[in-house]
């Protein structure tokens, strides 16, 4: 019975804590839609705020290679923060985990020259 009310509690945590991350979000914009000014005018609603009229459409159109540049560097910002534990904890860990992680950074090592092959990493 004690093993089932822990079981319980492990998942009123997570519901608890859930209720909190859905609640506070909430709570905060509505209170910070409650509590600023509201003084909407024309200026205001233009597409710029600077006091310059637009003088052409504010949807400008990007090169893809840009989009692709900035994944990439994602891609391997994340790989750092895989590696990181894994150093931390490598002596617990064993040889098992050392040959995963190489064939983690050597999946990360083909798509890097993959990227390179197809010249992604050329900024324009």
């Amino acid at each position: 019975m004690e093993l089932l009310n822990l079981y319980q509690n492990n998942y009123l945590i997570v519901f608890v804590f859930l209720c909190l991350g859905v609640l506070l979000p909430v709570v905060a914009l509505y209170l910070g839609k409650l509590l600023r000014p509201h003084k909407p005018s024309v200026e205001k609603y233009t597409t710029y705020e600077s006091g310059i009229d637009p003088f052409h459409d504010s949807r400008v159109q990007f090169n893809v290679r840009y989009y692709i540049f900035a994944l990439m560097f994602v891609i391997f910002d994340v790989e750092t923060v895989f590696l990181y534990p894994w150093a931390v904890a490598y002596d617990k860990l064993g040889v098992f985990a050392l040959i995963e992680m190489l064939i983690f950074v050597i999946m990360l090592l083909i798509g890097l020259i993959y990227a390179w092959k197809k010249k992604v990493l050329q900024w324009i």
